[in-house]
């Protein structure tokens, strides 16, 4: 017989397509970014065993108020503080304080997705039961999603120790009307929160006791930003692949060197995936080496195996999947976590004094994914220098140029150059953040903090770079399988010489840029007859709003999908059998 915990997953997971259901469990990166972004409504779940969870840790505060019983944060001070004594009727006045004292936020507005984002991890926290807020103000956040109200909140001010403090204490702000000062996005009209309130039909409210700190204390913006994040590298990296796959064809490469023979006696996940991907990325090309039998020419032309770039890919890639799918892990887990101090057990009518606010995990996960964004950028930026270089591309003309007859052409050389500009930049943020912590915040109470949220900014700023990067990777892998196509084939459409797995990424592009492939000439044919920044800023684009380009490569994104830990354990959990 199925428990009513299991019929209620059931029951959530039925209208999922359309709705995300927020229940203090199981929301994955996925969801987030289908509200934070996609507009897609997030409820509260039903759940009488959750909904009287929450009451209960609220009714345990409200107790022990009355009963002036010594709470940190709800008796007593805050942080380094927290040996000043509240009195019982100063406990109201605390809490509403704390969104006065901790409206210092710095710098540009975060983008409204990571806010969103933030907001939607903070309501499932809360709905965990174990934070002591009313089910009234968790309500509050479902309806400004859901309304599309978005509290502005500055990219500056938290430090990841006591969670996000003044960010969130921005959102808190603006969710009980607390001033005019605290502003929101209304449908991307910008308005004070009091007149926001008003045009929902809500009036202003004073956090209870114990409310203040529970919406404040939490790594829930760090955590959005995160999840956003990971969404886009897990895109960056399917492309990435595509784009590799392109760039061996272009260049003439062997298939022999993703044998499975080699792999399964280096068994990493990251390796074997990789190594598996570029097969199937590669079957049915007329451009490659088809040289799977483990043998090769001996022809006594050129090098009898590939560079390290070609022939190291798996071994290169390898830890960067691998490294994903525990970066996937770890920010899921974060996603679905109570991340407040202190956490109540109404059950057994205690509470617990914790760290659970400390953002290490999603600062270390962030600093390790700038580090693989760098690694890839470094990785595609040598094969787009063997790609320009006579030298080394096997028979295609000096930085790809279309018409080799105009002397006055000079191809690719400019979008190399712009390239060489942004990949030093991404290797540069892959330095790490969170070991660069000070040691005496807060009265040296924060002695050690996560700068988590520092390091999810860093990480949204180098996929921003990143997206930019792979436009022009993109366009060189467009480029050169033209030409490797007229060299073969006495033509320019690649369609028909590229395996059928990359002739979708091919095609995609065409229709970003709005020109379809042409039998008479390659994507570029003279320098002067497109301005190729434009084309930078639409497949930059294009791949930032997983438009067709994304599309084109969803077989790799849900093959990568499957390598990530949580997705496994979600999958086994929807084929249980009922209890």
């Amino acid at each position: 017989m199925q428990t009513a915990k299991y019929k209620q997953k059931i029951s959530d997971r039925e209208i999922n397509d359309n709705m995300v259901i927020v229940r203090g469990e199981g929301l994955t990166i996925d969801d987030v970014v289908r509200v934070a972004r996609f507009g897609v409504k997030a409820r509260l779940t039903e759940e009488e065993q959750v909904l009287a969870r929450v009451q209960a840790s609220f009714d345990y505060i409200m107790q022990a108020v009355d009963a002036e019983k010594p709470i940190y944060g709800v008796t007593t001070g805050f942080g380094g503080m927290a040996d000043v004594l509240i009195s019982k009727e100063e406990t109201t006045e605390l809490q509403n304080n704390m969104v006065w004292f901790l409206k210092t936020g710095a710098g540009k507005r975060l983008p409204n997705e990571d806010v969103r984002a933030g907001m939607l991890l903070r309501a499932n926290s809360l709905m965990q039961g174990i934070s002591g807020v009313r089910l009234d103000l968790i309500r509050r956040i479902e309806v400004f999603l859901n309304a599309g109200v978005t509290p502005h909140v500055q990219e500056l001010g938290s430090i990841g120790a006591s969670g996000d403090l003044i960010p969130l204490a921005a959102i808190t702000g603006a969710l009980i009307g607390s001033d005019t000062c605290f502003k929101v996005d209304f449908n991307e009209e910008e308005i004070d929160a009091l007149s926001a309130l008003e045009q929902l039909g809500l009036s202003q409210i004073r956090l209870a006791p114990k409310e203040g700190l529970a919406m404040t204390n939490g790594t829930s913006v760090m955590t959005g930003i995160a999840a956003n994040c990971v969404h886009d590298a897990r895109h960056l990296v399917g492309l990435a692949m595509g784009v590799h796959a392109l760039f061996a064809q272009g260049l003439g490469a062997t298939n022999q060197s993703f044998h499975p023979f080699i792999h399964r006696h280096k068994a990493h996940p990251g390796q074997v995936w990789s190594a598996t991907q570029m097969l199937e990325l590669l079957d049915g090309s007329q451009l490659i080496r088809d040289e799977l039998s483990g043998n090769f020419p001996q022809n006594g032309q050129g090098l009898p195996q590939d560079r390290y770039s070609l022939r190291c890919h798996p071994q290169y890639m390898g830890p960067i999947i691998d490294g994903l799918a525990q970066i996937v892990e770890q920010v899921e887990v974060e996603i679905n976590s109570a991340t407040d101090n202190p956490l109540i057990d109404s059950d057994n009518q205690r509470y617990f004094n914790c760290g659970n606010f400390l953002g290490q995990y999603v600062g270390v996960a962030m600093d390790h994914l700038r580090n693989y964004i760098g690694l890839m950028a470094k990785h595609l930026d040598v094969q787009i220098a063997l790609l320009v270089s006579p030298e080394f591309n096997n028979g295609l003309p000096a930085s790809l140029v279309g018409k080799t007859s105009r002397t006055v052409n000079m191809g690719l050389k400019g979008l190399q150059i712009t390239g060489n500009s942004i990949m030093p930049l991404l290797t540069f943020y892959g330095n790490s953040l969170v070991d660069r912590f000070p040691t005496h915040a807060e009265q040296f109470n924060q002695n050690i903090n996560s700068q988590g949220f520092g390091s999810a900014n860093l990480t949204r700023q180098s996929i921003d770079l990143f997206q930019q990067y792979m436009a022009i990777a993109l366009m060189f892998g467009v480029q050169a399988v033209d030409l490797k196509t007229f060299a073969t084939s006495g033509h320019y459409d690649a369609r028909v010489c590229l395996s059928p797995a990359t002739s979708k990424l091919y095609e995609a592009f065409h229709k970003v840029i709005e020109r379809p492939p042409s039998k008479d000439r390659p994507y570029i044919w003279n320098d002067n007859e497109q301005p190729l920044d434009e084309h930078i800023r639409c497949v930059a684009n294009d791949i930032a709003s997983d438009g067709f380009i994304s599309n084109a490569i969803k077989d790799i994104l849900l093959s990568l999908k499957s390598l990530s830990h949580t997705e496994r354990r979600n999958s086994h959990d929807s084929e249980a059998p009922s209890q």
